[in-house]
């Protein structure tokens, strides 16, 4: 009996740990893809190199993924919301095409490391190759402002999917964090989600409301995508799904991609001091809506000595992999992957860059998850959602 029992202990200690594999090995072998980072605001940044190790000041670069196997990435085309005028819809369509410029430079300078993706197939095929991919997705209806044939252009661009909203309502629907002004998805948010599935392109509903969300779902003839969001059971914040979404979703047929953003894996415990300092230096930068590039850039300068002069406690990789196993409880393992939200806020405990994405894996190989498993999350059902997209389209 004891000679049964010290086996069956093993047995189960080898199944969590691969069959005496590493997490590391197991992760060194997925085909690993992050659906959100805000690495574009860094381009042409000073001192800022894609192709060189940036340790100060940002959290992705090709040296560090490289040392973390992130093979694949989605650089957000971010645009702030700004006003809903035709001056700010112009000012928003040229900055949205400074940063596609941007990213086809950096890409081109860098050539013999990373590639442009389009599609599925340019994943498998870059990985193949030996070389990073970078996709691109518009994270903010905005740069559309009241044009729907925008999309298109977008979409010729490379963009493949876009977050509908920000922080704040736009012309397309309601965001989580803000009033109620259309109760959902605006009519013109609804032919954008028609042209959007017209043509094979993601649609992304972290950030809308949970009506918008809800009207998403209803409208959709595609699987649709959370790029960047967590659960709320889990932890209590409007940016994250309820259950009920989170059960749509599954439906739907689509995929929610867990983030690193602080505020939306864990609550802790406030700083007094810190809030002081972030709120005026909102104030100071108009909620940091409708910025310019140099004054997102101040801005970013003076919010990161914000965050080293007041250091608080993090959550940690733990505390993400409880939003996992919570996902994968309700809906299962087909409907979660990874989105991080690094560049853009997103940092953990442990996990404050790509080159320490193994960390994940590590920790999933360590509750049970298998390798099967874990290239469903790192890619594997992202992917899959985005491949349903594509054949879609009927451009």
């Amino acid at each position: 009996m004891r000679q049964f029992f010290l086996f069956f202990i093993g047995f189960i200690i080898m199944a969590r740990s691969g069959f005496g594999q590493s997490a590391n090995e197991i992760h060194q072998r997925c085909l690993t893809l992050d659906s959100h980072t805000d690495t574009p605001l860094l381009l042409g940044r000073d001192g800022f190199d894609l192709g060189k190790r940036n340790d100060a000041g940002s959290c992705v670069d090709l040296v560090r993924m490289e040392e973390g196997g992130l093979d694949a990435v989605f650089f957000a085309v971010f645009v702030s919301q700004g006003n809903r005028t035709p001056a700010g819809y112009l000012q928003a369509k040229q900055k949205a095409e400074r940063i596609l410029n941007n990213v086809e430079n950096v890409v081109r300078e860098n050539s013999d490391k990373v590639a442009l993706a389009f599609s599925t197939d340019d994943a498998y095929r870059n990985a193949a190759n030996g070389k990073k991919s970078i996709f691109l997705g518009m994270e903010n209806g905005y740069p559309i402002g009241r044009d729907k044939s925008l999309v298109e252009e977008y979409y010729r661009r490379g963009v493949r999917y876009i977050t509908l909203c920000h922080t704040k309502n736009n012309d397309l629907c309601d965001s989580s964090t803000d009033k109620p002004e259309h109760q959902g998805l605006s009519p013109l948010g609804e032919e954008v989600v028609d042209e959007m599935n017209r043509l094979g392109m993601m649609v992304d509903v972290s950030h809308i409301s949970d009506q918008a969300f809800f009207d998403v779902i209803k409208r959709s003839k595609a699987p649709v995508i959370a790029s960047h969001s967590n659960a709320r059971a889990v932890c209590n914040h409007p940016r994250n799904l309820t259950d009920e979404m989170l059960l749509a979703l599954k439906e739907n047929g689509g995929v929610v991609q867990v983030c690193v953003l602080g505020a939306y894996v864990k609550t802790m415990p406030e700083n007094p001091k810190k809030e002081a300092a972030m709120n005026a230096l909102a104030e100071k930068y108009n909620q940091f809506q409708d910025l310019t590039d140099e004054q997102w850039q101040q801005a970013g300068k003076e919010w990161r000595a914000i965050d080293r002069k007041y250091r608080k406690r993090l959550p940690s990789v733990s505390d993400l992999v409880d939003h996992i196993d919570h996902i994968v409880q309700l809906i299962g393992i087909d409907h979660v992957g990874f989105g991080s939200d690094f560049d853009g806020g997103g940092g953990l405990s442990g996990l404050k860059d790509v080159s320490r994405l193994p960390a994940i894996t590590a920790e999933m190989v360590r509750r049970g998850y298998s390798e099967e498993d874990l290239e469903k999350f790192w890619g594997g059902n992202f992917l899959r959602v985005f491949a349903q997209v594509e054949a879609m389209k009927t451009l």
